[in-house]
């Protein structure tokens, strides 16, 4: 019988044979060129495909398992683009409109994010130890470990920072609609909000709301209308209720020690928690996630305006600037200059750069949160109808930074800064909803309606019935005549 023999380092047919069907699993060790092509298609398939680099040379297990969870990941984002793009009211509703459901997808999706993340390190890791490095070529030792890390980075920081969303948006919405009101439907085709806007926390002893809007959105074209009442506006009348039966010719002044309070609409918070017992004039508010001097502002608003408002949302000033510098700042063309700063007891319009701590110029203006509080607020040199203006002027330019791009760019900051700045009972089972007429009332544009003189309102005497007539006109225009001919 005649024994073969090969020479040292000689490779045998079936070994050369093997080294041809299989490369990445039994590649020549012995040659650099060979283990560095390898090494490089070892990490892109780590990359593109996680898990499939083990199947072809390593563990084939961990590999499967890579595979798998990869496949689901992949399958998952597929069917949230394509429930988007077909079905977008059941995916708002599973994200943020279903209550417990919501957080529980929510919490899911972040779950699977962060256990891939570590999946792709371990399998990153798995794979630079399948690549051998030792038997690469020289620049290689450094080249493929540094480019598998550095691609592992980005993609696993891009992972972590959509978990993180995630969990922003879980607890934001948590935080803003976890005990809003009851889900109410549209009254007489329109959403109406009350939109309350104070320098200090929601429902602090004698705080007077500075901004007093009602926000009107057509519940099937997304079209907004503004509708600005005056913080002053005297003996505003009440729809039907306790503060109706106690004021049934509008809010009237008080003039004693204890209940010392004009009969500006801004004087409920006094009126209605320091003059009245609150809780007991509207015992559901605080169980709906309001408040009683809420319920009685929206009362007022109902009285002034002739329209049923279910909702409100209030904005803490101080923290609302918060949420302007995490928007990026606004861009606003100032009329005249404006002074900041809080008047002290001997200070007032005709001395005000004695005063002042800063000025507003006029001209464009890119505005940090602070500059914008101060323009929203400063009223000491110019009229309370002055400032209702400003103010819509904000608002304008705050929507206008409601990008996609801004948003995502900055949802963590929006988010922190928004559950701080933001109180509201709207439920959270309309946010789908109203996400969709948001969306429509960006495309349109607003309109803005002041209750002011400028508008043919008396700021002294109101004709609450003329008031109304304007309100039905604005929401409900009577067609243009068709032309015949």
């Amino acid at each position: 019988m005649t024994q073969m023999l090969t020479r040292p380092g000689a490779v045998s047919a079936s070994s050369a044979g093997l080294i041809r069907t299989r490369p990445m699993r039994d590649p020549d060790f012995g040659s650099p060129q060979v283990m560095t092509r390898r090494g490089w298609w070892l990490v892109v398939l780590n990359v593109l495909v996680p898990g499939s680099a083990q199947v072809l040379a390593g563990n084939r297990r961990l590999g499967r398992f890579g595979l798998g969870a990869t496949l689901l990941m992949w399958t998952l984002v597929v069917v949230g683009g394509v429930t988007a793009l077909l079905w977008h009211q059941a995916l708002l509703w599973l994200t943020v409109g279903g209550g417990w459901v919501s957080w529980l997808v929510l919490s899911l999706i972040q779950v699977l994010c962060f256990a891939y993340i570590v999946l792709w390190i371990v399998l990153t890791f798995d794979t630079l130890r399948l690549v051998r490095l030792v038997r690469t070529r020289d620049y290689a030792k450094i080249a493929i470990p540094l480019v598998a890390v550095l691609v592992l980075g980005l993609c696993g920081s891009a992972t972590a920072s959509a978990a993180n969303i995630v969990g922003s948006s879980r607890n934001a919405i948590s935080t803003l609609f976890g005990s809003g009101g009851p889900s109410l439907p549209p009254s007489d085709g329109y959403y109406n909000v009350l939109l309350l806007g104070a320098d200090s926390g929601l429902g602090r002893d004698s705080m007077r709301y500075d901004s007093i809007s009602v926000v009107s959105v057509n519940a099937e074209t997304g079209k907004t209308t503004i509708f600005g009442i005056p913080r002053d506006m005297p003996h505003v009348p009440f729809a039907p209720g306790p503060m109706h039966d106690l004021y049934p010719d509008g809010l009237q002044a008080h003039d004693d020690a204890e209940c010392g309070w004009g009969s500006g609409i801004n004087q409920l918070t006094n009126a209605v928690e320091t003059c009245h017992t609150g809780p007991s004039l509207y015992p559901e508010a605080t169980k709906h996630g309001s408040r009683p001097a809420v319920e009685a502002t929206k009362d007022a608003a109902e009285g002034v305006l002739g329209i049923k408002i279910p909702y409100y949302v209030f904005l803490d000033m101080n923290d609302f600037a918060k949420l302007i510098d995490a928007l990026g700042g606004v861009d606003i063309t100032v009329k005249e200059r404006l002074p900041e700063g809080n008047v002290p007891e001997w200070g007032g319009p005709d001395n005000a750069e004695e005063w002042a701590t800063g000025w507003i110029e006029p001209g464009k203006q890119h505005m940090n949160g602070d500059t914008a509080q101060w323009y929203a607020r400063s009223r000491y040199t110019t009229s309370d109808f002055d400032r209702m203006r400003r103010q819509r002027e904000l608002q304008d330019a705050l929507l206008k930074q409601f990008t996609p791009q801004n948003v995502l760019t900055h949802f963590n900051e929006i988010a922190a800064a928004g559950t701080s700045a933001v109180d509201t009972d709207l439920p959270q089972d309309k946010l789908p909803e109203f996400f969709d007429l948001m969306v429509k009332a960006k495309q349109q544009g607003l309109t803005t309606i002041d209750l002011t003189p400028a508008n043919g309102v008396d700021e002294f005497e109101p004709d609450w019935n003329d008031i109304h007539a304007k309100v039905k006109a604005a929401l409900h225009p009577t067609p243009s005549p068709t032309p015949t001919g």
